[in-house]
């Protein structure tokens, strides 16, 4: 009976680590949606350069550009790095009382962050990322149960004291670091 126990628990455990193991990286998947997607850039002397750029998926699947414009040198942003990425740019909507606000594009552990909230009257109406991780399909699993739950505890809070989602701490932080730079300029409180 001991020697069944023993096999058995080693058995459960080897399953645990085999299935715990990350079998693909971003690596080949970035590079190579990376080549796929021109992105334009402003030289010093004020021309238009189309180069290539990092992009990264929406929970939709749909593809996104990061767009940089630098007068000399563009800074690409990789998963890891300490800054985080400022993009922030409010434009107003079809109604003249709905206004739109991103936050600053938040760098995780495991890539860009980046929120928009809809304004109007006041109120949040509408909250949803703009970037996410979604390279591999881990990510793509988190976040694609993660993100809608946040975006309704955002209008339904008001505000950026929302719980974060169990599984999905990264993105949680991240969303929550964005979500309070769209409010600050907002002047929401």
């Amino acid at each position: 009976m001991r020697k069944i126990t023993l096999w058995l628990m080693s058995t459960l455990s080897a399953l645990v680590l085999l299935f715990s193991y990350p079998t693909s990286r971003n690596a080949t998947a970035s590079s190579a949606v990376a080549a796929a997607a021109p992105t334009t850039t402003e030289s010093s002397s004020g021309t238009t350069d189309s180069t290539d750029s990092a992009t990264s998926q929406s929970p939709t699947g749909s593809a996104t550009t990061d767009d940089t414009s630098s007068d000399a040198t563009t800074e690409s942003s990789t998963p890891g790095s300490s800054s985080t990425s400022s993009s922030s740019s409010d434009s107003s909507s079809s109604d003249a009382g709905t206004q739109t606000y991103a936050g600053d594009a938040v760098n995780t552990q495991w890539g860009l962050v980046q929120v928009q909230i809809t304004v109007e009257n006041g109120k949040i109406t509408k909250s949803e990322v703009l970037q996410v991780p979604w390279s591999n399909h881990k990510d793509q699993e988190i976040n694609s149960y993660a993100v809608p739950i946040l975006n309704q505890e955002t209008v339904d809070a008001q505000n950026s004291s929302i719980d974060m989602v169990s599984g999905a701490t990264v993105t949680s932080v991240g969303y929550i670091q964005s979500l309070q730079s769209a409010i600050d300029q907002a002047h929401l409180s």
